[in-house]
């Protein structure tokens, strides 16, 4: 099969296109020919090198990717029957190999794709919908409710503003650039603002008149986070999920006592509660999708040309979900 290496850590050029050996599944195991692979912004801080929240380092060389979607084409030992020939997606966890064209997951994390969503659209829900699901907890949107989101054109952005129109509050939406800033409008916010303008909290404030923010959804950081966090009335909330404006090495999101609350993972986990909150979040991600309330904006690159996805990621040069195609 083909697939995506990476020999050493470094830049995106570091990427390669190889042929390497087909897996096999093992026990409790499906493999997928894959047709769609998420690709992360913490790809690109595991291929520099970065540990990020794994529990080790990647060993190299590797395969990265942790999201697919497919149709399972082998099974393993004890594994029933019926999955051969599904539509599936699944998240492979803290495990490496989404980025080829074919990958082995477990029974256990797999999911059948609803009818109506492509591959594309399953890998944006389980993981950047599967997230959203955990940042919306900590949020009580309802008519009356006036959420800022930072970011509104990129992959989570773009579901969190869905979710708040669905649950009728008034949505303020901040993107980098005219072509973004539409996308936002068109997704929906009430306001979609230019958030390189300098006057931009003006404008959001100019649209709020005598009323103010109830929610900030954060994953920006940086100056962008601090004039938003400004816009919050009494009683609001500033729910910080990432900080991807201050760089992958600034581990340092801005914060204001009373205001803010980091929502990362075990603490999204925590919420959603249950015997098994990652799928928990997932199922509630791909029900939305299934029943078209939440559409996840796609950017496809074919798998040969993960390096360009990689640096347009970095860059800010993409909108929505990216996704490596086969």
């Amino acid at each position: 099969m083909l697939a995506i290496r990476l020999h050493a850590f470094g830049p995106a050029e570091n990427l390669v296109l190889e042929e390497v050996g087909d897996p096999a599944p093992g026990p409790g195991q499906v493999r997928i020919a894959v047709r769609a692979a998420g690709v992360h912004l913490l790809d690109t801080a595991l291929r520099e090198g970065l540990r990020g929240p794994m529990p080790a380092p990647v060993e190299l060389p590797t395969t990265p990717g942790r999201e697919v979607a497919g149709v399972v084409d082998a099974l393993g030992p004890d594994t029933p029957q019926e999955w051969l020939g599904r539509r599936v997606v699944t998240h492979l966890g803290f495990a490496p190999g989404g980025y080829a064209e074919l990958a082995v997951a477990d029974l256990s994390r797999l999911h059948g794709i609803p009818a109506g969503l492509d591959f594309a659209e399953a890998v944006a829900m389980i993981g950047t919908g599967r997230t959203a699901m955990g940042i919306v907890q900590f949020a009580d949107l309802g008519p009356g409710s006036v959420a800022v989101v930072p970011a509104a054109a990129g992959g989570i952005g773009t579901l969190l503003v869905q979710y708040a129109k669905n649950a009728g509050a008034t949505v303020v939406g901040l993107a980098g650039g005219p072509e973004k800033t539409a996308r936002v409008a068109a997704n929906g916010a009430d306001l979609a603002v230019d958030y390189r303008d300098p006057g931009w909290p003006a404008k959001v404030r100019a649209h709020l008149g005598a009323g103010a923010a109830t929610v900030v959804f954060d994953g920006v950081g940086g100056d962008v986070a601090r004039e938003a966090v400004a816009l919050l009335g009494p009683g609001g909330r500033h729910v910080v999920f990432g900080w991807s404006g201050q760089g992958l090495h600034d581990g340092a999101p801005y914060l204001v006592d009373g205001v803010s609350e980091q929502v990362l993972g075990p603490v999204m986990m925590e919420r959603a509660g249950g015997a098994d909150p990652v799928r928990t979040l997932e199922l509630r991600a791909l029900a939305q999708a299934a029943e078209g309330r939440l559409v996840p904006a796609v950017q496809r690159f074919p798998l040969a040309d993960a390096a360009a996805a990689h640096r347009a990621l970095e860059n800010r040069g993409t909108t929505g979900k990216v996704v490596l195609e086969p």
